[in-house]
């Protein structure tokens, strides 16, 4: 998979709006909050991932000829 793949060029896509949002307007509270949420889409993110590769394991097992 290529960055572009993860990163899309479109300059509404949501990861290009993160990425320029100013950081320096606010307070460390509001970082604080920021990186919390980061941290749970990242969770959510490895949560799929990993369901989708137990998936494809149990794919790769039902239909593997030998």
């Amino acid at each position: 998979m290529d960055a572009d793949d993860l990163f899309p060029t479109r300059a509404d896509d949501p990861l290009s709006v993160l990425s320029r949002q100013d950081l320096d307007r606010l307070s460390i509270a509001e970082l604080d909050a920021r990186a919390a949420a980061l941290d749970a889409e990242a969770a959510r993110t490895r949560a799929k991932r990993d369901a989708a590769a137990t998936t494809r394991a149990a794919a790769d097992a039902l239909f593997r000829r030998g």
